[in-house]
């Protein structure tokens, strides 16, 4: 053991803490556990094997860690920021169980208080182990890493990535959760950081959970009813930090996971000392009693610490052979396109990865996650996809797991495509790539896009079979990984330059239209058909059957300036600019629109009945009343749902799109004479009238999308 000075510790007074309207003293002072063993000055014995990470015990912390290959493991105590540990505790023979260490250590000051491992065990990289005692690595479950508390601000070696003790004594009252089915969400996707960080925001806490939170009225005012948040797991933002051109680019997205149990604690407004993630908490409690569902996006398929040349600070100092896929030479397979890729399929990742989501749930309230390169999940420890694989499985099946909303991106950066193969046992939804890129080429005029349209409107029942595979389709234009709505219809190509790849990052395939001028544009008649694209999209989108998602500010004309790959910027490009939504309040109010009449008419979001009036659930149209199928030359789409409710009998609605340059007369289904059309949405113009039609027939002009509902 390295000799140091031990210090002998004097319990410290408990901290009263506020839980409602109880004052409680924390720990609370119940049974004493007694030390079996002193390790220097320190009262220790061994601890709670099934328990991992740092929990708090009524009068000491019990410190939990596994690793299969290593031969000795010491825990580092140290004082919040100071360089060098003041404790040095080596965990006895007789305190490890198989492979899992565990002691108690009594009466420590956990709020002065920071940890670390150090590691021993062989050094062999060809075989994938590379245990260096020299270094301090961080708890896989820690709850809370120091030295990451100020955005943009390097922090020293020295203090990076060590783990903080939490107490959780967060008081939910009587919330529940929402429980919206996956067809009655609206999903809305946003980086914290950037959804407030502008000084157009107005907020009291820009860039923070809490000015998140002084958001919520709006996003209620709006309509939707679950926000998908980009990482909020502990990430450095510092990490590979660049200078390109003066500027300072960051590791802005998230990511590049550090912790998968600790939230971002720059994202907090106001220091937390030891209850690290309760602004979190409040702000999840304040959108459940809203209605509003969270979701994370979670980032299993890799971690930050990248490739044989990347930092070193925890799973390769523990066990680097099973935490990541790694070829015969011990080198890192990388179809995360970041450096490394997590080997999820092992019992041990895969037992992590299950225990990290049940504690989102059951100690954050977590409604549902999306899962980033979700493929990666299913590789096997070989990196070839599995058929049934385990993970997948676990969480699908999971008893906590069993009411969360289990959302994934369904490929990898090594080309794995599994939109409609993903396997699911029923649980699993998807992000559908196919309904971006087939809207997108249909809405800018592509020959051969209608029947692929159609299909896409009525559910993709050609990909995920004619029950829909229990709502597994995520519709969407756009999400952060690419354009905004505004600019796919203002740019042709991206524009990355300041990313510093000389525009080589990013998607070229984007399937976007400038509408006549490359950018930002004075030219009235083309900023009216931007407009009007921008609400063809969201028509499209509320109308289709499975779940719609768009990305925060699209509702108001944000812009990121043409650039597809904004995961650098920390500034106005990645910032939403408030003060658009002044100026495109019509765009706002329009969007307020689609979003009730989506809630309003249930047949619109899933097949209610064998149809009513005469129509089968859904049918295909052109310029006249049902069609088989559509054409390569065919721009003109006509969908009609119809369906019976229990409280507002039969119904049907019409969704009338035109692609064409041109206007088209269009003659719509006949219905019974008790019933008539109504013109409920029109996109040539920006405020809504909705109008009784007198007859069958209509004139849509061109790029145009209407909507009829029979009454």
């Amino acid at each position: 053991m390295d000799s140091l000075n031990w210090i002998r510790f004097q319990p410290s007074q408990p901290e009263p803490v506020q839980s409602g309207n109880k004052t409680m003293v924390h720990p609370p002072q119940v049974a004493r556990l007694e030390p079996q063993d002193y390790i220097g000055s320190f009262g220790v014995r061994p601890g709670l094997y099934e328990r991992n990470g740092a929990t708090p015990l009524p009068n000491g912390v019990n410190f939990t860690i596994c690793s299969c290959g290593a031969t000795a493991v010491q825990l580092l105590l140290f004082h919040r920021g100071a360089s060098e540990p003041f404790a040095i505790l080596p965990f006895p023979p007789h305190y490890r169980m198989g492979h899992v260490y565990s002691m108690i250590v009594f009466h420590l000051d956990i709020h002065d208080l920071e940890y670390a491992y150090r590691v021993d065990g062989p050094y062999a990289p060809q075989q994938g182990l590379l245990f260096d005692p020299s270094k301090c690595l961080l708890d896989p479950y820690a709850k809370a890493v120091a030295g990451q508390s100020h955005w943009g601000v390097h922090t020293p070696a020295h203090q990076r990535y060590r783990a903080r003790v939490v107490l959780d004594d967060f008081d939910w009252g009587n919330i529940s959760h929402p429980l919206t089915p996956m067809e009655d969400l609206i999903i809305y996707e946003l980086h914290v950081r950037g959804f407030t960080n502008h000084p157009s925001s107005g907020v009291q806490h820009p860039g923070t959970f809490a000015g998140l939170m002084e958001k919520l009225p709006y996003l209620e005012e709006l309509g939707v009813n679950a926000i998908e948040l980009m990482p909020i797991f502990e990430f450095d933002e510092m990490l590979d930090c660049r200078e390109v051109n003066g500027e300072t680019l960051y590791n802005y997205w998230g990511y590049n996971t550090l912790s998968f149990f600790a939230p971002n604690t720059s994202y907090s407004a106001a220091s937390e000392r030891n209850r690290e993630g309760t602004e979190l908490k409040r702000l999840i409690k304040a959108c459940k009693q809203r209605g509003i569902e969270v979701y994370l996006d979670v980032v299993f398929n890799h971690t930050a610490e990248g490739n044989g040349n990347g930092p070193f600070f925890s799973f390769k100092g523990l066990d680097n052979n099973i935490y990541y896929l790694l070829t015969p030479d011990g080198k890192y397979h990388n179809f995360s396109g970041c450096g490394n890729t997590m080997n999820c399929n092992h019992p041990i990742v895969r037992q992590m990865i299950l225990d990290c989501l049940r504690y989102w749930v059951t100690t954050y309230q977590v409604d549902g996650f999306r899962f980033d390169l979700a493929s990666i999940l299913g590789r096997g420890e070989d990196g070839a996809p599995m058929a049934s694989p385990p993970l997948l499985q676990s969480l699908a099946l999971d008893p906590i797991l069993a009411d969360v909303k289990l959302i994934a991106e369904a490929w990898d950066a090594a080309g794995l495509y599994q939109v409609g193969t993903f396997p699911a046992w029923g649980r699993w939804a998807e992000w559908n790539g196919r309904y971006r890129d087939d809207m997108r080429r249909y809405l800018r005029g592509d020959n051969g896009m209608a029947q692929a349209a159609a299909l896409r409107l009525t559910g993709s029942q050609d990909i995920y079979g004619p029950a829909n595979r229990s709502n597994a389709s995520v519709n969407f234009f756009t999400c952060h990984d690419g354009f905004t709505l505004r600019d796919l219809f203002s740019y042709h190509e991206k524009h990355n330059q300041r990313n510093g790849w000389n525009n080589t990052d990013g998607a070229n395939d984007n399937y976007s239209w400038n509408c006549g001028a490359e950018g930002e544009t004075g030219d009235p008649a083309i900023n009216a058909l931007r407009r009007r694209m921008a609400r063809n999209a969201f028509v499209l989108l509320m109308c289709s059957r499975g779940t719609p998602m768009f990305l925060a500010g699209d509702e108001f004309g944000n812009t990121q300036f043409g650039n597809n790959n904004a995961y650098c910027l920390d500034d106005a490009t990645s910032w939403l600019d408030w003060s658009l939504l002044e100026q495109n309040k019509g765009l706002f109010r329009f969007v307020q629109y689609m979003i009730r009449l989506r809630k309003t008419h249930p047949i619109l979001r899933s097949n209610l009945s064998d149809g009513a009036l005469n129509f089968p659930d859904t049918s295909f149209h052109g310029a006249t009343p049902f069609k088989d199928r559509f054409e390569s030359q065919d721009h003109y789409i006509g969908v009609l749902f119809a369906g019976h409710t229990e409280h507002s009998g039969s119904q049907a609605i019409y969704v009338a799109s035109n692609a064409y340059w041109e206007p088209l007369t269009i003659t719509l289904p006949p219905i019974p004479a008790t019933t008539a059309w109504e013109r409920v949405v029109d996109t040539w113009d920006e405020e809504q009238r909705p109008t009784h039609m007198e007859g069958c027939q209509f004139v849509i002009r061109p790029r145009t999308v209407m909507v009829f509902v029979a009454r």
